[in-house]
């Protein structure tokens, strides 16, 4: 893939990391060029994959439930490369708080900026957050700052409509809340444990939150599923999971754990992923696999959308 300006230095680094004997044993080549590295890296990737197994997590748990006696934090990071520069989110470990929203392209017209109402939520949330004082048993409570971020959007008749996705971690609980097709998953132990199910009217068309003929915040998806140190939680707008299989996640999230990556890191080689699976013909992709059961469509092909990567380390 081309070397993008936001993942070259994690490609360089992923480079370093790979032992020549690592390399000779998988029959890679001694020094690859940054683009052939994230080709490399997927191929490390595969040999890290262990055997699928179900998805699921635990019943949904109340916001204002006690936490548990082991609190748990998160190292968090992301990766944003933008196409229609309509995604926005917000990293906040300190109050184990992550949050990114997308503009409904729908909207797009002359004197409208579709990414209005996205922006909106994702700012409107991070106020909230960074004035809310951490330490409370339950935590941040997601379905209510989403309510909140919504309200304040709508009170100031904001343009355009918007998915969402808000985490926080709560003792050993996940807690979240989400609307549309914006999504993250739970890997544990090289696995993958957990994933949220996207909500779609029909193909392409998602729930969505906007000032009038949108979805309602009671709507939202929202739940806990309890984590463990040494989880891993990667959260996306559908650039990301249109474009990637959650098997081709499980292998770069295991592959990161292995070669030791930061959060950060993670993120830029999953964006990175995700991205040369947007702009490659003839390659099968979540979305072209959907299209085609949906819309019988023939193509092969991935989706080029923005893609907002946000990984979370449980520590």
């Amino acid at each position: 893939m081309e070397a993008l300006p936001q993942i070259r230095q994690t490609l360089s680094e992923i480079d370093r990391r790979i032992p020549d004997a690592l390399r000779v044993a998988m029959g890679l080549r001694l020094r690859p060029t940054a683009g052939a590295a994230l080709e490399e890296v997927t191929r490390i990737a595969a040999s890290c994959l262990p055997r699928p197994c179900p998805e699921g997590g635990d019943d949904p748990m109340e916001c204002d439930e006690a936490a548990p006696a082991r609190a748990l934090r998160m190292e968090a990071a992301s990766c944003f490369l933008p196409d229609h520069d309509e995604d926005t989110h917000f990293v906040r470990p300190e109050a184990g708080v992550v949050a990114l929203a997308d503009g409904v392209g729908g909207y797009r017209a002359p004197g409208v900026d579709a990414a209005a109402f996205a922006r909106a939520l994702m700012y409107n949330a991070f106020e909230m957050v960074v004035a809310t004082t951490p330490g409370g048993a339950g935590g941040i409570c997601p379905y209510a700052l989403l309510g909140w971020a919504y309200e304040q959007a709508v009170s100031a008749r904001t343009q355009g409509a918007s998915t969402a996705v808000i985490l926080s971690l709560a003792g050993a609980t996940l807690k979240y809340a989400y609307i549309g097709d914006s999504a993250f998953a739970v890997f544990r132990d090289g696995k993958l444990f957990f994933r949220s199910e996207a909500q779609v009217h029909s193909f392409n068309y998602p729930f969505q939150l906007s000032v009038k003929n949108g979805n309602s915040v009671t709507s939202a998806a929202r739940g806990g599923v309890e984590v463990k140190e040494g989880d891993v939680v990667v959260a996306g707008t559908d650039g990301l999971f249109d474009n990637v299989t959650s098997e081709e996640l499980q292998r770069i999230v295991a592959m990161g754990r292995a070669l030791g990556l930061s959060p950060k890191q993670t993120a830029d080689v999953v964006a990175g992923f995700a991205y040369e699976a947007s702009t490659t013909m003839g390659r099968d992709t979540p979305f072209s696999l959907e299209s085609r059961k949906k819309q019988g469509t023939i193509f092969r092909r991935g989706k080029r959308d923005d893609i907002t990567v946000v990984v979370a380390y449980i520590v």
